[in-house]
């Protein structure tokens, strides 16, 4: 069975534009309802599909962050060319990280990270997460439990270039969290892993925000963009950005 890979969406509202991120391994899928809920509240939001994503583990491999990133600034920069002034950007996982470093790079409104992991130390739980994507996706094609492990098996000799590349940006990123003037809200997880828990906090601390603030979510773990409090996350995310101080007035879409 040939799987159908998600695709870069743009929902067209108002004048505030946000621009939403997806995280590793991920997809556009990942932000789909946070995008149409903003959307109906008078947003225009755009989510880019990173380069690798949503096909085979083989091909994402065959990718890297750099080119992942580049998805990410031209997502930015389609806002741009498409009139959009003013613009916010949110991400969840590594989409998080992306958010932040988008705030560190360009002019935003406002800046939300979700669950991003940007006190990891290592490729440990990438490494993981690239297998359960491999075990999932080659299930999604129909291939049978032996042809699924003898291919897992192959996987684990490939070169993993890009996952030491998103360490290596995820540091970065880390390093630079002190130039973020832009308001910050930080989402997190309370079921999430550990070092998302540590990182939210951490990220809180180190912007230079004068507005963030950061918001628990005691029944949820990791994506809380599509989990059990998925609802309260996009009205916090909307409550949120419908307090910047934008210059642009907004309006909902009947």
């Amino acid at each position: 069975m040939k799987v159908v890979a998600p695709k870069s969406f743009t929902f067209i509202g108002g004048n505030r534009a946000v621009l939403l991120l997806h995280g590793f391994t991920g997809s556009t899928k990942d932000v789909k309802r946070l995008g149409e809920y903003l959307q109906k509240r008078g947003f225009t939001c755009h989510a880019p599909m990173y380069k690798g994503h949503g096909v085979t583990p083989e091909e994402l491999l065959q990718t890297s962050p750099a080119d992942w990133w580049q998805d990410v600034v031209d997502g930015y920069h389609h806002l741009k060319n498409q009139g959009y002034t003013e613009i916010a950007v949110a991400g969840i996982s590594l989409g998080g990280v992306f958010s932040l470093k988008v705030a560190e790079e360009f002019p935003v409104k406002a800046v939300v990270s979700m669950c991003a992991p940007i006190k990891r130390s290592n490729t440990n739980g990438l490494s993981e997460r690239l297998y359960n994507y491999a075990k999932l996706y080659k299930s999604f094609e129909g291939k049978s439990r032996e042809i699924i492990i003898e291919e897992l098996e192959v996987l684990k000799n490939v070169p993993k270039d890009s996952l030491n590349g998103v360490q290596a940006l995820t540091e970065n990123t880390c390093e630079d969290l002190h130039e973020i003037t832009s308001p910050t809200l930080v989402l997190q997880g309370v079921l999430d892993d550990a070092i998302y828990q540590e990182s939210a906090p951490f990220i809180l601390g180190q912007v230079e925000a004068d507005e963030k603030e950061i918001i628990w979510y005691k029944e949820s773990g990791h994506i809380i963009t599509v989990g059990k409090e998925k609802d309260k996350v996009c009205e916090d995310v909307y409550a949120f950005l419908n307090q910047v101080d934008w210059s642009t007035p907004t309006q909902a879409v009947v």
